[in-house]
């Protein structure tokens, strides 16, 4: 069905109804018109990393892990299967009369926000600091969520709009303030990115002001979204964002003025309660009926276009796809390719005859929670880490296992007197009688996540720094001076604080959260059943004094564009057994009509012919005695505009594989987009005539070439 089709249907359907019964439409929990033929709707529904919140679906690994993956395919690949889930349950709760929420097939998700800040809580929820990056996993995520049917599979839904990265504690009366420049460098493109090539069908606005507009009724957002993109499908704000308008922001006195500033912006779905009183606006002659017709046609477009009235081949979607070992076989591949390797002396990957005793240590080796992140459905099974290396090496080595600290308490046990951590002896003795230890620390999202959501009170699910909670540091100190070898696992949605288990460890991997059964395959890569292939989306900063403050939402020191100072562990950054090196870079062709004079195409990936973009080839060589599979990473610098983004930029990405001793060719194709810059009033453009384009497996900067041992390949690019 075609959206015109599903809009002349809708606009007929709508016609028929009376001004309660279209009010009765603009909210999540929409109510049943008997006399149309119309049953109730909950929009409400979440699918971030699998079906949430509405029982058993396959939990796949957190979006901050799908980012590390570096892998687009895999993205699309997995919202096509939470999209299957998603119908499967879909039909038969519907055909049971469950309408509730959690239960629908609209899903507000992908989480597109730049995870500008490491303290944010939810940005483990995004796809890391990158525009670029976060617009391929976006795009390719929502073209999964929905399908290449003839009717939405589901309809997706790019979140949070716009210029939205916390604080969380402040997210329900703060304005953000943005420049025209950082807003079009950074903020919006994986918006712009998901409308125009996505064809997403949803957007939510976010809780905050940006640029002192409330953004579930900011004009100039609007004016991005409907205007200069050309977006036809719905908006929705944030939950109980418009009751924000007049209760935090001050903008309006009263929810019947804020539902005329929502309606007459363009937001045409209310989570929350606030719409309750459209009536109420429409009788004192505050709103015009037309406003409320609008968006009940908007919204009806998009139950048309979701077959809902009508027959769809989805509706033959079997429950038994839920958790199908199809589905369970790509989440166990997506959490291979996730993991990334930050350190490792030569310790890994472990050789299981070598070994007698493995000591297995830390809050998150044995946490169900650490597993899933947040936004998360229900498994019918869980591997935790100290589960997959037991299933892993069987009954040929012995594991003794201690949870070491509680994961922030002092204690685990409430009435212990120990005043340094009442696990730490035991920890100790493992130590002692162990080969060598496996410490599993880090948070789960009571420690980081959306405000209201976590357990962490005091920052409302943000990090007030990037230091280790007071207990696992203590555990960390004590184990990483046992004289033992220690492969320290990370399992946390956003850059800590490591300098400690960099200087100490023989091993260090950023697991992030890894999925219901990710403690397998995290296992199986410390056993050298895979090598990891994983690359870091966001910086891992040394520490969080090396930050602009949290409120600061100008990009100047943030990220890997922009930052001035030396991290830990680079944007981009990840080793693997063994090492791929970059022997030659050269231009290939130039398909298009150039890049200059203004760069103005769409946001592309160039894959078909029509599309302007420069085409190099990377020559690859493997000088190790095994097979070897790694991402290779472009990026590319404006050396001619003063004010280009001031860091080499990643404009493309892709997974090379080269046999032992030999050597492979690989194409890219550089959009034309990746050669614009933009002016302080937020004008894109090719600026310049001279470029500098970098290939290698890694970032090209200093602190990635020593961790790395390898220099990216570099050559000059003029354009004529």
């Amino acid at each position: 069905m075609t959206r015109q089709e599903a809009r002349q249907k809708a606009s007929e359907l709508v016609a028929q109804m009376t001004i309660e019964e279209k009010a009765s439409q603009l909210r999540f929990g929409a109510d049943a018109i008997e006399r149309l033929s119309i049953p109730a709707y909950n929009w409400w529904n979440e699918a971030l990393h699998g079906v949430a919140r509405a029982g058993t679906a396959t939990v796949f690994p957190q979006a901050i892990a799908m980012a590390a993956t570096f892998d687009e395919d895999l993205a699309e690949e997995i919202g096509g299967s939470v999209a299957e889930e998603a119908r499967a349950k879909y039909n038969e709760q519907s055909r049971r009369g469950d309408r509730d929420i959690y239960k629908g097939i609209t899903v507000w998700s992908p989480n597109v926000n730049i995870f500008r800040d490491p303290r944010w809580g939810r940005g483990h929820e995004t796809y890391g600091e990158d525009p670029y990056l976060t617009s391929r996993l976006g795009v390719r995520y929502v073209k999964g969520l929905q399908g290449d049917g003839p009717f939405l599979k589901t309809a997706a839904c790019a979140k949070h709009f716009a210029v939205h990265s916390g604080p969380e504690a402040e997210r329900h009366h703060f304005n953000a303030v943005a420049s025209r420049k950082d807003m079009e460098e950074t903020y919006l493109p994986a918006f712009e990115a998901c409308v125009k090539e996505g064809n997403v069908e949803a957007v939510m606005g976010a809780y905050n002001r940006t640029n002192g507009e409330p953004c579930c009724a900011s004009r100039e957002l609007m004016q991005y979204l409907r205007g200069k993109w050309g977006f036809e499908g719905h908006f929705v704000s944030d939950c109980w964002a418009v009751r924000d308008f007049h209760e935090e922001h001050k903008v309006t006195s009263r929810p019947e003025e804020s539902v005329k500033m929502a309606l007459e912006a363009g937001c045409d779905l209310n989570c929350g309660c606030t719409y309750e009183r459209i009536l109420n606006a429409y009788h004192e002659g505050l709103l015009d009926e037309s406003y409320i017709t609008q968006s009940c046609i908007r919204l009806f477009t998009t139950r048309f276009l979701l077959g809902m009235f009508d027959e769809t081949p989805y509706d033959q979607i079997p429950y038994t796809v839920v958790e199908s070992p199809e589905h369970i076989a790509l989440a166990h591949r997506a959490a291979q390719e996730s993991f990334v390797l930050l350190k490792n002396d030569g310790i890994l990957p472990l050789e299981k005859g070598k070994l007698k005793t493995i000591g297995v240590i830390g809050p998150n080796a044995d946490s169900r929670a650490a597993l899933v992140g947040n936004y998360h459905g229900t498994s019918s099974e869980y591997i935790t880490v100290l589960e997959g290396i037991r299933r892993t090496v069987g009954d040929d080595v012995r594991i003794l296992y201690s949870q070491g600290c509680h994961l922030w308490k002092d204690n685990v046990e409430n009435l212990s007197q120990e005043s340094g951590g009442d696990r730490l002896s035991e920890a100790a003795t493992v130590c002692d009688y162990s080969d060598l230890v496996i410490l599993v620390v880090g948070l789960d999202e009571t420690m980081e996540g959306e405000e209201g959501d976590t357990g962490n009170a005091d920052a409302s699910g943000d990090k007030l720094s990037l230091s280790f909670p007071a207990s696992q540091v203590r555990l960390m100190e004590q184990v990483l001076s046992c004289g033992k070898p220690v492969i320290v696992i990370n399992m946390t949605g956003s850059a800590m604080d490591l300098r400690l288990a960099d200087e100490k460890a023989s091993a260090v991997v950023q697991a992030w959260y890894p999925g219901a059964r990710g403690g397998l395959d995290l296992a199986q890569m410390l056993f050298g059943l895979y090598a990891p292939t994983g690359k870091l989306p966001v910086t891992f900063y040394q520490s969080s004094d090396d930050l602009p403050p949290f409120t600061d939402y100008s990009m100047k020191n943030r990220t890997y564009r922009y930052f001035e100072g030396t991290p830990l562990y680079p944007f981009g950054y990840g080793l693997t057994y063994g090492k791929l090196q970059v022997k030659g870079l050269k231009v290939k062709d130039r398909i298009g009509g150039g890049l200059l004079p203004d760069g103005s195409s769409p946001d592309q990936n160039c894959e078909n012919l029509d599309e302007d973009c420069l085409v190099l080839e990377a020559s690859i060589h493997n000088p190790g005695a095994q097979e070897v599979s790694d991402v290779l990473q472009v990026y590319l610098k404006d050396e001619g505009y003063e004010l280009a983004v001031p860091n080499p930029s990643l404009c493309w990405k892709g997974r090379v594989s080269v046999p032992a001793g030999g050597d492979a060719h690989t194409e890219i194709r550089i959009r034309r987009r990746a050669f614009t810059s933009v002016d302080e009033d937020g004008v894109r453009a090719v600026r310049s005539h001279s470029f500098s384009i970098y290939a290698g497996f890694s970032q090209p900067d200093p602190r990635s070439e020593k961790l790395t041992g390898e220099p990216c390949m570099k050559i000059s690019y003029q354009e004529n």
